[in-house]
């Protein structure tokens, strides 16, 4: 018996072994955790909020070009008034270069349309060709680039955000200015300038799915002069009477941008030159806390992704 278990005992590890394999069968090693994959990159929205004050809108053109030269692109448009011109061209595919030469050739002659005795001195149609001639007749749900303009509607009050139909007969309503342009009917309704109940459109920029508002402020200020001539006695009037509402809706903006063009009246085409120099050299100074605002957006928005995915 004893020289049987000793004979035995060398072949416990080979049984051992066998029986390992018995139980096992031919089981697969357990393949490694497969890794996760990364979150998306989140690509933020830029919207554009560009105010109304209207020969002071080119420098909603100084603006863009300085945006545009540092890398950033808007990706929607929000338009009031004179902003909702520039705004309307812009999202039509033109550059701040063909924006800039479009500016230089434009003179008051080819918008202004004067009719007595109609509710207003300028009845607007002008405009409106005008417009639609330079977006190629395109409506505003065809334009290159999301684009909304903001005009008032005169039975009620209401801010009303034009985003399809007639690109050139939503700027017209959105730059009627009360006294001085007929109100635009569209629809059976009457609409007159967006200044009224919104100066920098910045909640319509939100509406059209901007991350980040970089807002345009030209609005006149009361500065204790008094302003000559009518259409900058009207001007300033819906600026003051805008201006509280207006400081509400710009806090809802992440960066807003003011040209220092309050010496350039209404009417005062001959200083567009001016306007468009004032633009760059206030988006430039802002330039840095943009593309801060932007990276810290970018950030919370990148944090929000890897949590919830």
């Amino acid at each position: 018996m004893t020289s049987t278990r000793r004979s035995i005992r060398p072949l416990l590890p080979l049984l051992a072994s066998l029986a390992l394999c018995g139980c096992f069968g031919s089981t697969k090693p357990t393949p490694p955790p497969a890794p996760i994959a990364p979150p998306p990159v989140v690509k933020l929205r830029i919207g554009l909020a560009l105010g109304g004050g209207a020969a002071k809108g080119f420098a909603h053109i100084g603006v863009i070009k300085m945006l545009e030269a540092h890398g950033i692109r808007p990706d929607v448009v929000a338009g009031t008034s004179a902003g909702s011109v520039v705004g309307a061209l812009y999202a039509s595919g033109m550059d701040p270069f063909q924006l800039q030469e479009t500016a230089i050739s434009l003179d008051q002659a080819s918008i202004r349309d004067v009719r007595l005795f109609s509710g207003g001195v300028v009845q607007g149609q002008k405009l409106q060709d005008y417009v639609n001639q330079q977006v190629k007749n395109r409506p505003l749900d065809k334009l290159s680039v999301p684009f909304a303009a903001v005009a008032t509607q005169l039975e009620t009050g209401q801010r009303t955000v034009f985003v399809r139909g007639n690109t050139g007969q939503a700027v017209r309503a959105s730059s009627s200015v009360p006294g001085v342009f007929e109100p635009v009917e569209i629809n059976g309704k009457h609409f007159v300038d967006g200044g009224v109940v919104s100066p920098v459109p910045v909640d319509a920029a939100r509406q059209l799915g901007a991350d980040v508002v970089i807002a345009v402020d030209i609005s006149s200020k009361a500065s204790g002069t008094n302003p000559q001539g009518m259409i900058n006695i009207v001007g300033q009037s819906i600026s003051i009477m805008g201006q509280k509402l207006g400081e509400q809706e710009l806090a809802r903006a992440d960066i807003v941008i003011r040209p220092k063009v309050n010496q350039i009246g209404a009417a005062d085409f001959e200083q567009k030159d001016q306007a468009i120099m004032e633009g760059e050299r206030a988006a430039l100074a802002a330039m840095p806390a943009i593309k801060a605002r932007i990276a810290a957006v970018q950030v919370a928005r990148q944090q929000q992704a890897v949590a919830s995915h």
